[in-house]
């Protein structure tokens, strides 16, 4: 337990937008902030975990810091040491903090605690398809050696697991199995990283099947195409807290509709038009954490798909969270989607591989 006194960096104000929030819990190593009024009285309290709780509800990332915030958290006493210090334990997160008031309400430190080790320890990454909507581009190379920058997508997957942490990775091949088991040989791998070959294409969840005796670990599965910031750490956490058995990495997906949208009543009378609305939903980001029963419901060599073991996990109970993704994240399976990722980064890497 360490007690931060001088907590400037983990304050922001009532009005600030969520944007900039996002942007301070990033330059701290808890992933929390205080919101304090005037007289440095608590208001509330915003994990990384409120934020995307509050994407989920359609508040958007330029709503003020008001709109996400826990209005109700927990709190410590000033002067209660053993009281601030069970509290503290009963905090169902990874990265449990408990703000300290004195008798006015006043914030005069912070509790913090890491309670051993953050983030994922093992990973699943899915790297056997065809990419056949890329066309010629995937007729003598797999989609995950095709190059973004200076990289391939394939590296970018297994640099953004080695930043996390993570100690273990699987890889699952197919199509050009060769070729990336090759790149994996040459590679200086910062993590154990093994091979499972599918002789047959098992699926997005088939080669799960291969894993049921390899322990009861949590399992981050990833998508072999998926180019993303996302914050490891913070899925951990967001799933800890919730005590689900699954959860499924989102981004929101926004459709320009070109057309005068008509809506009308039961009665089917006009209600009114919406001249070229957007649309967002939130889509499946392929990316999946996934409890050691969920891993035991894929059998062994036989084909499935994520959304049939999903469905199938929620059918005989199984809690299944949502983790919407604000970072970057973009699936590079179609050739326009390629370009974009190129486009990216080289916009965020001036003359790097561009």
């Amino acid at each position: 337990m360490i007690a931060i006194t001088n907590f400037a960096a983990y304050v922001c104000s009532r009005a600030m937008p969520i944007r900039e929030v996002l942007t301070r819990l990033d330059s701290t190593p808890y992933l929390f902030q205080i919101v304090l009024d005037d007289d440095n009285c608590l208001l509330g309290t915003i994990t990384d975990g409120d934020i995307r709780r509050a994407m989920l509800h359609g508040i958007g990332l330029d709503a003020a810091a008001t709109d996400c915030m826990q209005i109700r958290p927990k709190i410590g006493v000033a002067g209660d040491s053993d009281g601030n210090r069970i509290k503290l334990a009963e905090v169902n997160s990874s990265r449990a903090f408990l703000p300290i008031l004195d008798e006015s309400g006043v914030v005069v430190e912070l509790l913090v605690h890491m309670a051993g080790e953050v983030g994922v320890s093992r990973a699943l990454v899915m790297a056997g398809g065809f990419g056949t909507r890329l066309g010629e581009k995937t007729r003598e190379v797999p989609k995950p050696l095709l190059q973004v920058g200076d990289r391939p997508i394939l590296e970018h997957v297994l640099s953004g697991l080695e930043k996390a942490g993570v100690r273990t990775v699987h890889v699952s091949v197919h199509y050009r199995a060769e070729q990336i088991a090759a790149f994996l040989s040459a590679r200086d791998n910062r993590m154990t990283v093994g091979l499972i070959e599918e002789t047959e294409p098992l699926g997005t969840a088939g080669a799960l099947g291969r894993l049921n005796a390899l322990g009861r670990e949590k399992l981050l599965v990833v998508n072999g195409d998926v180019i993303t910031d996302i914050d490891y750490a913070a899925l951990h956490d967001f799933h800890l807290r919730h005590g689900v058995d699954a959860t499924i990495g989102v981004a929101r997906y926004d459709i320009d509709v070109p057309f005068g949208v008509v809506r009308y009543g039961e009665d089917g009378l006009f209600a009114g038009i919406d001249e070229k609305p957007r649309i967002s939903k939130f889509i499946a980001a392929g990316v999946y954490y996934l409890s050691s029963e969920f891993v035991a419901l894929v059998p062994d060599d036989r084909p499935m798909d994520m959304p049939e073991l999903l469905n199938q996990g929620r059918k005989i109970g199984l809690k299944i969270g949502i983790f919407p993704i604000h970072e970057y994240w973009i699936d590079v399976g179609r050739p326009d989607d390629l370009r974009n990722a190129e486009r990216d980064h080289c916009s965020s890497n001036v003359g790097v591989g561009c």
